[in-house]
């Protein structure tokens, strides 16, 4: 007769989900943050507003995700990955009833805050449950899957809500109520997975994590943090207001089309990331930043030219710079910084590459008014080459070769 503490072991083995069903949980929960991208338009008909609100309304989710990392960043550790995961969930779930009620701009606005919420709260617990139900020998694979469920996720939001824009009816209904959906599978889910972390007692107090940077990591952390502000801008930019571009320069006006090049970015994004793991983490700052501009000068000519196929091809190629830069930077960052510090300079990091989510895709928006978008885009991927040729030289002349091993 087998003990029930044998049977609890067995049920637990063979029958509890394990990191695969993490991830998908994790792919679930960013998916819902790009959810409303081909749908801007639509809002912007339906309510009657400019583009500036467009980017302010995108800009609202950038100020979650902050405030989330700079408040709950380290309260998984405290009270455990599932029900950080179930809240994480459960603010998704309420970003997706804001816009199935949406009245008005209050509505939109709160749906994006929440979102933010969820995906501050969801991008290091997600990540960290990934890893931990990962078996040991395959931590190296987990990575790989709480990478891809990342950026799988966010590019799989606007690739699903423009199909379902474009060919099904109540395109600003349908999109949310099929996430709600995904987040009912996604938490029965998170139900059945083991909890990673030990319950410790007395509890610790909950704190919020803040945000610093020890004098030790300052001199890598500057140039890094910069090059995923840059990075991040280009993110933000086509995640806010790439349908418009389609739309207004490009001719281009089918939603799932849309939603396609978004998903294009997301999905090149995540290839450079694994491209780092190949090419080393000092050459991939450098060499990220000029593939990141290589891509920016490439959309700043498809607007010159008004040509879609140029777009594509500087989308996937920022994208893959975008990744390539980003990685080797939390990378450097989080080898640098002291480990009582980490959680809170890779906190930071994140705030400087959100904050680059935000700002430039407000500014791009802001000048509009004055120069419409073709202008705007132009003046903005011109920017952006100058930061991030000036961050790639000084991380090619300043940074130490990478330590060869025997």
């Amino acid at each position: 007769m087998i003990s029930s503490e044998t049977e609890e072991t067995h049920r637990r083995g063979r029958f509890r989900p394990g990191y695969k069903s993490a991830a998908g949980v994790f792919a679930v929960g960013m998916m819902g943050t790009t959810l409303p991208t081909p749908l801007y338009g639509l809002y912007r008909e339906q309510i009657g507003f400019s583009e500036l609100v467009v980017t302010v309304v995108f800009a609202a989710y950038a100020v979650g995700v902050i405030v989330a990392l700079l408040v709950a960043g380290g309260f998984s550790d405290v009270l455990g990955r599932r029900p950080l995961l179930l809240a994480a969930l459960g603010l998704a779930a309420l970003s997706a009833a804001c816009f199935l009620a949406e009245g008005g701009l209050p509505l939109l606005f709160a749906g994006r805050v929440l979102s933010g919420f969820s995906a501050g709260v969801l991008s290091g617990t997600g990540t960290a449950a990934v890893l931990e139900l990962a078996p040991p020998g395959k931590r190296g694979r987990a990575g790989l899957a709480a990478t891809a469920a990342n950026m799988g996720g966010l590019g799989l939001g606007p690739l699903v809500s423009g199909i379902l824009a474009e060919y099904a009816p109540a395109p600003l209904k349908l999109p949310f109520a099929v996430h709600l959906g995904l987040l009912a599978v996604a938490s029965l889910t998170v139900w059945l997975l083991p909890e990673t972390v030990p319950r410790r007692d007395p509890r610790p107090s909950l704190r919020p994590q803040g945000m610093s940077v020890p004098p030790e990591v300052r001199g890598v952390f500057g140039p890094c943090a910069l090059a995923a502000f840059a990075g991040f801008s280009v993110l933000g930019l086509f995640t806010a207001v790439a349908p418009a571009f389609l739309d207004q320069t490009l001719g281009e006006h089918n939603l799932a089309v849309a939603g396609a090049v978004v998903f294009c970015v997301f999905c090149a994004s995540t290839c450079g990331q694994l491209l780092m793991g190949r090419i080393g983490t000092r050459r991939a700052l450098p060499w990220g930043c000029a593939v990141l501009v290589a891509g920016l000068l490439l959309i700043g000519a498809s607007l010159l030219l008004k040509s879609f196929p140029i777009l594509l091809i500087g989308v996937a190629t920022g994208g893959v710079g975008q990744g390539m830069a980003f990685r080797a930077g939390l990378t450097e960052v989080s080898s640098a910084a002291p480990e009582i510090h980490q959680g809170a300079t890779i906190s930071a990091f994140f705030v400087v590459a959100y904050i680059g989510i935000s700002l430039p895709v407000v500014g791009v928006g802001a000048m509009t008014l004055a120069l419409g978008l073709r202008g705007a885009g132009l003046v903005f991927a011109g920017c952006a080459v100058l930061l991030v040729t000036a961050v790639g030289a000084w991380l090619r002349h300043n940074l130490p070769p990478e330590p060869e091993h025997a």
